[in-house]
């Protein structure tokens, strides 16, 4: 038996849904937006620590529920080709397959779960709401700090070959403290030189995968 780990930033989708949040937000400023991809990167980088990336972040995002709704809009055109292309492999392989992001829930089971992706495979972190406003997120979630994908792979107890497919730092500290047999480093999208020498593999997409798999 084996199992997929896949990102959803960048990965599942061709952008970072968090930019794309505040991107779409009522209250958009485009100084501020700038500054919250450069903290993206940072984080995506391994230059800071994700805990720090996300907290940065959303003090900067100015967002409510509608803001979301309209997010997700937008998200639902920005599925990565390779993985729109394989959506039968998606929901045969469905069971096998785990969404761990750091990203949040209301950006992203939406959208994965159509690609019959389980719900309770899907691992991302929670707003924090107040009068339908986004004030922050929860910070008992493993995922809102720093080694929070290990934490999650960790407790999942996978018995067999786990692989993880993303293009961040994040994803490949998995397989760095143990807990994935190979790190795929997904490029279709957007290819981090700096993370080239901890990956098993470049991916260019989905595709290549499948075939290593099969």
């Amino acid at each position: 038996m084996s199992y997929l780990i896949i990102d959803y930033d960048s990965t599942f989708i061709k952008v970072e849904s968090l930019d794309e949040l505040s991107k779409n937000s009522k209250k958009f400023n485009k100084k501020i937006h700038k500054e919250i991809i450069k903290i993206t990167e940072l984080g995506m980088e391994g230059k800071i620590s994700f805990s720090e990336s996300l907290e940065k972040r959303l003090k900067l995002i100015e967002s409510d529920k509608e803001d979301v709704q309209n997010t997700l809009k937008v998200l639902e055109n920005q599925i990565t080709d390779s993985f729109k292309e394989n959506e039968e492999f998606l929901k045969n392989y469905s069971e096998q397959i785990f969404i761990v992001s750091s990203g949040f829930h209301e950006l992203i089971d939406p959208i994965v779960t159509r690609y019959g992706i389980n719900k309770n495979n899907i691992f991302a972190n929670n707003f924090l709401y107040e009068k339908n406003k986004i004030i922050g997120f929860n910070k008992n979630n493993p995922l809102s700090k720093s080694h929070g994908k290990v934490e999650i792979v960790k407790s999942l107890n996978l018995k067999g070959k786990v692989f993880v497919i993303g293009d961040g730092y994040t994803d490949y500290e998995i397989k760095r403290d143990g807990y994935a047999d190979t790190f795929f480093l997904f490029i279709e999208n957007i290819k981090r030189d700096s993370i080239i020498k901890s990956a098993d593999y470049l991916l260019k997409s989905l595709d290549q995968l499948i075939k290593i798999i099969k």
